[in-house]
């Protein structure tokens, strides 16, 4: 496999604080309803009465998890294959970028991501998304998203080191089958995560403005 940058993400660690998303939205002055990196919390289950007291409802299969998620830096990206102004491109590491100059803001990309990743920039006419923070990274630091998150949830590295360390899953619920697109990501599941395309919960947090992803 060639060179491929990517994310880790511990779902058994990950308490949905969100200061993954807000040290992106911060480090890369994001404006209202643009947001890079978002938390999906997913659940389900339902609640029936108590055997002995019919007024009292008691919880059945309940469960919660967190799942903090970005640009996926596909293998095999759709949104480079469908740009017709060639803005979209896979660096020597992998990392998806958008040539701002280039693009012609037609939401292509936008439509064939299935994991919402480009975002339309209203004013400046244009596409956004995670560029795994290239800037950072090129310093030798790590993505302003896995520095902030206090549970140490978040990892970045070369894939293939990342799956040594923490195995090869690439997708739960609600991400898409890991099939379509093979992002470069290594997930550690919660206890009750649930495999992608099988799962009985819904995503719970209303989606924040500006979001276009799958629910």
């Amino acid at each position: 496999m060639a060179k491929q940058l990517g994310f880790y993400m511990d779902a058994s660690a990950c308490t949905a604080c969100k200061a993954c998303a807000i040290a992106c939205k911060d480090k890369n002055n994001l404006p209202v309803g643009i947001n890079w990196r978002k938390v999906h919390e997913y659940g389900g289950g339902s609640w029936v009465a108590h055997p002995a007291h019919p007024d009292m409802l008691i919880p059945s299969s309940v469960f919660l998890y967190s799942l903090s998620v970005a640009c996926m830096h596909c293998q095999d990206a759709p949104c480079v294959e469908v740009c017709p102004a060639g803005a979209m491109s896979k660096n020597a590491d992998g990392v998806v970028l958008i040539d701002a100059d280039k693009c012609i803001g037609c939401r292509y990309c936008e439509w064939a991501c299935p994991y919402g990743a480009p975002q339309f920039d209203q004013a400046a006419g244009v596409m956004t998304k995670c560029n795994m923070c290239t800037d950072l990274v090129a310093q030798g630091q790590n993505p302003a998203c896995v520095d902030a998150c206090p549970m140490r949830a978040l990892e970045f590295g070369e894939l293939a080191d990342l799956r040594a360390r923490h195995g090869v899953l690439n997708a739960i619920e609600p991400l898409p089958s890991a099939e379509i697109t093979q992002p470069a990501l290594v997930v550690t599941p919660h206890k009750h995560a649930q495999p992608s395309g099988r799962g009985t919960g819904h995503v719970l947090a209303l989606p924040e403005e500006g979001y276009h992803g799958r629910s």
